[in-house]
């Protein structure tokens, strides 16, 4: 079982998944709504685009832009159940529990975190 420093690492790694970065208005927005609401925000999209075995549109449920943790979704591979699998190994068509629903939302907050610090640095 690998850290959340480890995962955002290996992340790293990758040329596709190290290209995305948030914008001024994403950091104006979590300026404006605080990491809490972030975080909540980030709760319900894992619960409604991730969580169920199946998810609607898998694949394609996860927009590029729009909302900060959409860009960490994507960053992070936790934008659909076959990124998850491939890169975190949960299986494919079973609901994820609340664990590990969890656990996403602290990687996809801790994604957000180093982007803001990386942002705000002189």
């Amino acid at each position: 079982m690998q850290s959340i420093s480890q995962a955002l690492d290996k992340l790293q790694k990758s040329k596709f998944r190290s290209g995305f970065r948030l914008s001024r208005a994403d950091l104006a927005y979590i300026s404006e709504k605080g990491y809490d609401t972030v975080r909540r925000h980030a709760a319900d999209f894992v619960r409604m685009k991730l969580a169920p075995a199946d998810p609607v549109n898998d694949g394609r449920q996860t927009p590029m832009h729009g909302h900060p943790v959409f860009k960490a979704m994507h960053a992070t591979a936790c934008c659909c159940r076959g990124c998850l699998n491939k890169w975190y190994h949960i299986p494919l068509h079973r609901e994820l529990t609340q664990i590990q629903q969890e656990k996403i939302v602290n990687l996809l907050m801790a994604w957000i975190e180093r982007q803001t610090q990386i942002k705000t640095q002189p």
